[in-house]
């Protein structure tokens, strides 16, 4: 529960600028490129935090790396309320970012030490739920901010975050798995390990590019904050009751299937945003998208830890690197998606992800037949 907590809080923190984008891209004069940057911020604050939060997991043991992220992004939190500029915003968002990447590898690897193997797919999948829950409320915090101004709203979100620190300093730890950085030198020589991360970044690019485009898109059609936050929260409800589904499937049945049939949805879904004009139909297909994107997480999270206890790496580093691949995506996604748009056109940034998809759709094949991606989990006594 306090793990579902931790990521509960860091998503919402994530989502809330979504519905407040369009408003900052008026008051800041920004474009497409420029709003994209912004968005990119928090995942550029997780991806230069990934190694050092798998070394601080491994090291130090996954509660102080969750206290470590809890305090920074309490303190990001005021920054963001009390920022008066669009670079003073894009830095509170970074510092969010990188407290959301210390908590994340602290959390995950928390969990594992503690859930049997073959209930890894369910018990990841449900604190993605727990995280995906955040994401709903993420655009209705957003929402309210709109509203009653950040300042208040983002303190309050402070003051939740030094509960949860209160929370943490009160649960045991796990004992550290310590190991040297040249294990990272090893685990990224494996291409099973690469497969893994790669699908965990991809949803993240894919994403990206959905919460940049979607938002202005629907704001240039007349749609104010309190709508598009509902877009996205309904898409996230359902969202959140899919992924434990999907990690226990998976934990049954093998990673493999969840992952081809989420690349399926999602080349349908990137193609179909390509060409929707009308915005009551953007809007469904930003609903669908969450679905098809998000179907990627759970299996591929216990495939990455599968893999990094194969050949013993510390779960502590693997999640470091799970939470720096997803940074990667959500820094690509973004930045280059709003490039895109501003040059030629919202069109562009959906086929390419869609052609993305095709690519890895192919690759996650010829890797099943080489035996990387197992039909089922082996279950231990």
């Amino acid at each position: 529960m306090l793990v579902c907590g931790v990521v509960l809080v860091d998503t919402m923190l994530y989502a809330a600028l979504v519905p407040l984008l369009p408003e900052f891209a008026t008051e800041y004069a920004l474009s497409k490129g420029a709003s994209g940057l912004l968005v990119a911020s928090f995942a550029a604050g997780a991806l230069v935090a990934a190694i050092p939060s798998g070394l601080a997991a491994a090291h130090l043991g996954p509660k102080r790396t969750v206290l470590a992220g809890l305090i920074l992004m309490s303190v990001a939190c005021l920054g963001f309320g009390f920022a008066g500029s669009a670079w003073t915003l894009g830095v509170s968002r970074l510092f969010q970012g990188f407290g959301s990447t210390m908590s994340w590898a602290g959390g995950f690897t928390w969990l594992v030490s503690v859930t049997p193997r073959e209930r890894r797919g369910q018990t990841l999948g449900t604190a993605i739920g727990a995280a995906v829950f955040g994401a709903i409320f993420g655009p209705v915090l957003g929402g309210a901010a709109a509203v009653v101004g950040t300042r208040p709203t983002f303190v309050a979100v402070s003051v939740v975050g030094a509960i949860l620190i209160g929370w943490t300093l009160t649960s045991p730890d796990a004992e550290p798995e310590p190991q040297p950085l040249r294990a990272l030198g090893k685990a990224l020589q494996r291409p099973s390990f690469l497969g893994s991360l790669w699908l965990m970044l991809l949803p993240a690019l894919l994403f990206g590019v959905v919460t940049v485009l979607v938002p202005l898109e629907l704001g240039q059609a007349g749609w104010g904050a309190a709508a598009i936050a509902a877009v996205f929260l309904t898409g996230a409800a359902a969202e959140a009751v899919l992924h434990p589904l999907i990690g226990r499937y998976s934990d049954r049945r093998g990673r493999f299937l969840p992952v081809r049939l989420a690349l399926i949805a999602s080349i349908a879904v990137s193609l179909a945003l390509a060409w929707a004009e009308p915005a009551a139909v953007v809007a469904g297909l930003a609903v669908l998208s969450l679905l098809a994107y998000g179907g990627f997480y759970a299996p591929a999270s216990a495939m990455i830890s599968d893999t990094a206890e194969s050949f013993g790496l510390a779960q502590g580093l693997s999640f470091g690197l799970a939470n720096g691949a997803w940074a990667g995506g959500n820094v690509v996604g973004p930045a280059v998606g709003g490039w895109l748009a501003d040059v030629f056109g919202d069109g562009l940034p959906f086929v390419l992800s869609a052609v993305v998809c095709m690519v890895t759709l192919v690759a996650v094949s010829v890797l099943r037949g080489s035996g990387t991606l197992s039909r089922r989990v082996p279950r231990t006594s």
